[in-house]
């Protein structure tokens, strides 16, 4: 473990064009359930799932931002702070996968270089697709990311992109904490481990190191190694 009693909770957005399939996404890896109902994501959802990644306790909290324009502004307020993120584009749908650089530009904005993967959905509708492998490829090489071919509906490679980002920030995590020894979380995207101090109320104190604001977080009973919920759940909020 990174250190006693400690839980590492990384916020990752999924970002992407309208009806790409985002908030499938979060609903399959989180719930197991799929539905072909398309309703239009209105600001920002949001789901988490703990899971063990090499013997590590991570809490993902998957925030599912809208994909239209109408909710910009709200949803780039919610970029703040991720600590790692999904572009989705549709396997189907020409016009998300062209978008996906701006996607990619409007979470940097906000957030800088964090672990970032790029994910073609439903590719159980090749017979219908609009994208060429070579240009996919291409698009993942030119932005330096990890490339996942992924169908919700199928449940194909789902686990396997949340999985990644866990691991990657994970090794950002490790080698913060060989740099910093106290083992802090910070109001940038850059530490993401909530220290579980036991106390009768939970409590925040702040101070400032270097000009910036250090918020030291004393969570909830919800947020201590004895009282996590069972690895695989997820709660809506």
């Amino acid at each position: 473990m990174l250190e006693e009693d400690m839980e590492v909770a990384i916020k990752v957005v999924v970002v992407g064009n309208g009806a790409v399939g985002k908030s499938s996404m979060i609903q399959r890896y989180c719930k197991g359930i799929f539905t072909k109902d398309y309703k239009k994501t209105i600001g920002v959802d949001f789901l988490e799932r703990q899971i063990q990644v090499n013997d590590e306790d991570v809490r993902l909290m998957l925030w599912d931002t809208a994909g239209q324009e109408e909710f910009d502004a709200i949803t780039k307020a919610y970029y703040r702070g991720a600590q790692a993120c999904v572009l989705v584009f549709s396997t189907t749908d020409r016009e998300s996968f062209e978008a996906i650089t701006s996607w990619r530009e409007k979470v940097e904005a906000e957030v800088g270089d964090i672990p970032t993967v790029l994910v073609q959905n439903k590719i159980d509708l090749l017979d219908e697709t609009v994208i060429k492998n070579e240009e996919a490829e291409g698009l993942a090489k030119k932005l330096k990311l990890r490339f996942y071919r992924a169908s919700v509906k199928e449940d194909l490679n789902v686990n396997e992109v949340f999985k990644y980002l866990a691991e990657k920030y994970l090794q950002r995590l490790k080698q913060k904490s060989a740099e910093e020894p106290e083992i802090i979380h910070t109001t940038s995207n850059k530490i993401g481990v909530f220290n579980t101090v036991s106390g009768s109320h939970p409590s925040q104190n702040s101070s400032s190191v270097n000009g910036r604001e250090v918020i030291s977080l004393r969570p909830n009973k919800q947020r201590t190694k004895k009282s996590k919920t069972p690895f695989g759940s997820c709660r809506l909020l």
